[in-house]
């Protein structure tokens, strides 16, 4: 038994038996399941009819082969290739082959699979660790083949080349668009107009009506959450026909020139054409400004007015986050008061503040200078009664009412005297002397070279220079006084049309009338205040008086 038993062990030999790829094993116990993925880029006609052929050839092409089962023929019309989350049919296509139900993919060409080389490889790449091929037929590649990575790679970036290009062009054509003056309108978007005749915008009453409310009441001092939650509360719909009205949604409106009549184009630009992701143009590209395009809703004045609010609100929040000596607070849209009491010692704002005495709430107002830092900063500022504050602002605002058809007439004067009209002349004027010595310097250089008069030419040139700088300077200053006083014109306009047609005479202490009619209130002392109209009209009142 055991000599046997020893040359069986001799006579023992292995024998090897090659292991089988999935696909082999797939082809050996069953049919493959093979799918196929379509697209096209456009939605024209010809490509539709293209789509259409393709769908069909496919489908034809695997219910012809006995080896074959139909998994699906999946098709992305008029869909960028460039992103493959925008491609929903694509992406169930590859849910279904991590779910097992897929195991060949036929394509006309890597580039409709995937024209973003990173997208690309890195769904081959997956599709092989399960043991799926996707057979391109015009490049003639398996990407299952030890050969194939080389090939994807070339002809994915030969793909993301064609589309970076293609996109280059499409961005090249809409800018020359847009230095022609075409203004693409996103009426779906665009509160208060329409498609009218010519392609131009029309203006849909009824929603303009909301549009100038929202610039209005932004002016009346309300913040964004406010006039959100008014319309909300009144049910006013959005443009997309919803009554859910955001702050966010609010601001998109107020900072919209289209609402002037003008468009601002390239205002943003997409980065590049595999991200398609979209950033705010700072300069780094030109934009085009393309004025009086279409019917207004609201005057340039009163947009440059709510773009200065804004500023203004900001840099309010900036300055109270800082804490300085000097702090002014954050903006308030609840008091208006916040704004606009003034202490009479320091000039900083006052602040509302709750006392509570044996189990009694009162409302007063106290120096921020004088909360923050004692006496240190404010010596004798008063603490203020809410309730004799408003009183005596209410009676200061009837006092001015019945004034204030005399108050109308000196501020028409003032306007005149606001905008000078020799101010454009002036500055006309200083701009032709800068180009003369300009001139005479081009000439001078050439002197300068000249060794007999080179010492004269420099001293000229330096005096003509010094000139050019006190010029350029004058130029400078006028311009930014000719902007100041365009802007009181306008504030003066806006209040002038307040007091011609509406009454302001009130019984109760109202914020939206102080704001719309009240510069600043000025704290004299603990019995007296200033009220300070717009337009310059002062009323000074007691605050126990009646």
């Amino acid at each position: 038994m055991i000599a046997t038993a020893t040359t069986a062990q001799n006579d023992m030999r292995i024998v090897v038996i090659p292991a089988k790829s999935r696909e082999e094993i797939k082809q050996a116990t069953k049919c493959l399941k093979v799918a196929a993925y379509c697209r096209v880029s456009t939605d024209e006609e010809e490509q539709k009819t293209s789509y259409q052929a393709q769908i069909e050839y496919y489908t034809d092409k695997i219910n012809k082969n006995p080896e074959w089962q139909m998994a699906g023929i999946f098709a992305d019309e008029g869909i960028t290739g460039t992103q493959a989350k925008k491609r929903l049919q694509f992406l169930k296509m590859i849910k279904l082959c991590r779910q097992g139900k897929i195991d060949v993919i036929l394509t006309k060409s890597l580039s409709r699979f995937a024209r973003n080389t990173v997208d690309s490889l890195n769904y081959i790449r997956e599709l092989r660790t399960l043991g799926i091929a996707v057979i391109s037929e015009k490049e003639n590649i398996n990407t299952l083949t030890a050969e194939s990575e080389m090939l994807i790679t070339i002809m994915s970036c030969f793909a993301q080349a064609e589309s970076e290009s293609i996109s280059k062009n499409v961005a090249w054509g809409v800018r020359q668009s847009f230095k022609s003056g075409n203004v693409p309108m996103q009426y779906k978007k665009l509160l208060g107009y329409r498609k009218g005749e010519n392609d131009l915008p029309e203006i849909i009453p009824e929603e303009a009506e909301i549009v100038k409310e929202i610039f209005r009441s932004y002016l009346d001092g309300m913040s964004l959450k406010q006039i959100a939650d008014l319309l909300n509360y009144r049910e006013v719909k959005t443009k997309h026909k919803q009554t859910t009205w955001q702050p966010e949604i609010v601001k998109s409106i107020l900072v919209n020139e289209k609402y002037t009549g003008d468009a601002l184009l390239q205002k943003t630009y997409i980065t590049d054409c595999i991200t398609k992701k979209s950033r705010k143009n700072n300069g780094e590209l030109p934009m085009y400004l393309v004025k009086n395009h279409h019917e207004p809703i609201i005057s340039r004045a009163d947009f440059n007015r709510v773009q200065e609010e804004m500023a203004r609100r900001s840099a309010k929040r900036s300055i109270a986050d800082k804490l300085t000596k000097t702090d002014q607070g954050k903006y308030s849209a609840k008091y208006a008061l916040s704004e606009l009491l003034i202490c009479g010692e320091c000039g900083t704002h006052y602040r509302r503040v709750t006392w509570t005495a044996k189990g009694f709430k009162e409302i007063k107002w106290r120096c921020i200078n004088r909360i923050q830092y004692g006496k240190r900063k404010c010596h004798g500022s008063p603490t203020i009664d809410e309730q004799a504050l408003h009183k005596a602002i209410v009676s200061a605002i009837n006092e001015f009412c019945e004034v204030k058809v005399d108050v109308a007439k000196v501020l028409r004067e003032s306007i005149t005297e606001v905008l000078d009209p020799n101010l454009n002349g002036s500055v006309q004027a200083a701009q032709q002397r800068i180009d003369e010595l300009a001139h005479n310097i081009d000439e001078l250089i050439k002197l300068a070279t000249v060794p007999e008069t080179a010492a004269t030419a420099m001293a000229d040139i330096e005096k003509f220079s010094e000139e050019m700088k006190t010029l350029r300077e004058f130029i400078e200053t006028e311009k930014a006084k000719q902007l100041t006083a365009q802007r009181g014109s306008d504030e003066l306009n806006a209040v002038l049309e307040r007091l011609e047609n509406e009454d302001f005479t009130m019984t109760e202490y109202d914020d939206v009338a102080v704001r719309q009619l009240i510069e600043k209130v000025t704290v004299e002392s603990k019995d007296t205040i200033t009220v300070t109209f717009k337009g310059g009209f002062e009323v000074r009142k007691e605050l126990n008086g009646d």
